[in-house]
């Protein structure tokens, strides 16, 4: 079974080798679990960060069949319906697995997966590298500029947003908060991890 955190980041190296996709992936975990807290769902909080840290656990090795390999990976490690649900939901109109996110949970994560992505390569065009002296400002700045992480998909953000019932600001200084508040333990832990592997 899928139980604890060690055991659901061990599945998710074994499937990801890459440093931009594991920081990602713990990015996530990180975001989903202040999310948690912060919205009211507390006691839900380890069930949120396993969501977040294993939601692309198949995009590395396939990313053709990104959500769709994902629920056959998760079954084989004893996950439960409930995290698979969530963790193909978050590909909604993005990719063939075709799941509408429906809790709470799957709409914060549909909505911050791919602001993540943007406010992280935001931070890394700065002096500091971080988000820890980054501003909300600046955030909305990269939004605008669509060449800029061109990747991330600012449709999917504002559809987020929309799901949730909420301003974009307001998704982008709670992300952005998140993110700030996860980002030491997740340089320390991909410090650990790297070290192991020298």
């Amino acid at each position: 079974m899928l139980n604890t955190r060690d055991e659901a980041l061990a599945l998710l190296r074994r499937y990801n080798k890459e440093p931009f996709h594991l920081q990602h992936a713990l990015t996530v975990e990180g975001v989903m679990r202040w999310y948690a807290n912060e919205l009211g769902y507390g006691q839900e909080a380890d069930f949120w960060a396993m969501v977040g840290l294993l939601h692309d656990i198949d995009f590395e090795q396939w990313p053709e069949e990104h959500c769709q390999k994902a629920p056959e990976l998760l079954r084989e490690a004893g996950a439960g319906e409930e995290l698979i649900h969530a963790v193909v939901s978050h590909g909604w109109g993005m990719t063939g697995a075709d799941v509408q996110p429906e809790h709470q949970m799957e709409k914060v994560l549909f909505a911050a997966d791919e602001l993540t992505g943007l406010i992280w390569a935001a931070a890394l065009m700065r002096p500091s590298k971080s988000v820890s002296d980054m501003e909300v400002s600046s955030v909305k700045k990269k939004f605008k500029d669509k060449r800029f992480a061109a990747g991330c998909s600012r449709d999917i953000i504002r559809k987020g947003a929309e799901m949730l019932g909420w301003e974009l600001n307001e998704l982008f200084e709670k992300t952005l908060l998140a993110m700030k508040s996860c980002e030491k333990d997740i340089q320390e832990e991909m410090a650990a991890i790297y070290g192991e592997e020298e």
